[in-house]
């Protein structure tokens, strides 16, 4: 006789502790989100050009892309709410406030959307990811709140129609400025671990590479002279030896020194006006994010194929002393050859 039995739902794992844990968790997320946002948007707020809301540097949107990247999409509100609280003591009035917060939100939601279309890994060790991350995530996915900020106040008139260009200059700069630089320090964070046996010179190394990279930052950007490209070098520096980890602080460094100089109009940035300065800034601001992301990136990866390459040839090596036997059990004859004389 046989009994049909029908088959029991799956039990969900867990029980409301656990999810009680989860909701917990997440919320404490959401927190953190908003409240970074907020702190961020502050700083970034003290090198203000227009109208005392917009700015070269906008850390935030490098904050809010990593967060939906690594936590997912569940934390668009806490970027709404930062976004929300940080406007709405700027103005205009609360309707461009609303519209303006949203714009901040949909354009770090569209790049995280644009490098997940892509396959981008976090952990920024392919050439490809480093692409990624500049063009898609930074000067494309940027246009967003750019356009919508800067068009929102032409049309709540606190701005003059004459000035939109200028202004979206600043706007554009400063959001694509907080992806190229905060977002891979952010994401170069999770992977640095208390390095345990480090040779003592290494320390000075790194010592070194920081002091040389803000000692060159301040020189050029002070000086009447066009010569910024003298803190390339200390990044090629910081990417070959140190990887992101490195060269991601050295970047951001030489990025503060810059604004700030292109802030007060200091060294190259005298005498030139609003777009002229942002054209400038971005120029400089966009090179020093490839050079350190590119060149980290492809040192990585260079780093990974010796790796698997050396794995390979271990397990070759395994293979063959397996297939090779062992002398001392090799029973084999051996032969002899002798030499004969020719008989006559």
């Amino acid at each position: 006789m046989h009994v049909l039995v029908a088959p029991q739902a799956p039990r969900e794992t867990g029980g409301p502790q656990l999810r009680l844990r989860r909701y917990a968790v997440v919320g404490l997320q959401l927190a953190a989100v908003t409240a970074a946002y907020y702190g961020s948007a502050k700083l970034g707020l003290e090198q203000q050009l227009v109208r005392g809301q917009v700015t070269p540097f906008w850390p935030p949107t490098g904050i809010a892309l990593v967060a939906l990247l690594l936590w997912g999409m569940r934390m668009w509100p806490a970027i709404a709410a930062g976004a929300f609280l940080v406007n709405v003591t700027l103005g205009p009035s609360l309707l461009p406030v609303i519209a303006i917060a949203a714009s901040n939100t949909i354009a770090p939601v569209c790049a995280c959307l644009l490098l997940r279309r892509v396959n981008f890994r976090p952990a920024l060790d392919r050439l490809q990811d480093a692409l990624a991350l500049v063009f898609l995530g930074a000067l494309v996915g940027m246009l967003i709140s750019a356009t919508i900020g800067t068009g929102v106040l032409v049309a709540s008139d606190a701005l003059d129609a004459e000035d939109f260009w200028p202004t979206w200059s600043v706007w554009w700069t400063g959001d694509a400025v907080g992806i190229l630089i905060i977002a891979p320090l952010l994401l170069a964070a999770r992977t640095i671990r208390r390095p345990d046996g480090v040779n003592v010179l290494r320390w000075v190394e790194a010592a070194a590479l920081v002091a040389g990279t803000t000692a060159a930052s301040l020189f050029v950007t002070r000086s009447s002279l066009n010569l910024l490209f003298l803190v390339v070098p200390f990044l090629i520096w910081a990417a070959f030896r140190f990887q992101l980890p490195g060269a991601a602080p050295c970047a951001l460094i030489a990025s503060v020194v810059a604004i700030t100089a292109g802030a007060a109009g200091a060294g190259p940035f005298s005498g030139q006006d609003l777009l002229a300065k942002m054209v400038i800034l971005q120029a400089f601001n966009g090179t020093v994010a490839l050079t350190s992301l590119l060149l980290s990136a492809t040192v990585a990866e260079r780093n990974q194929t010796v790796r698997a390459l050396r794995e390979a040839c271990e397990r070759l090596s395994e293979a063959l002393s397996q297939l090779v036997p062992d002398r001392t059990m090799d029973h084999r004859p051996t032969f002899r050859l002798e030499k004969h004389e020719d008989r006559k």
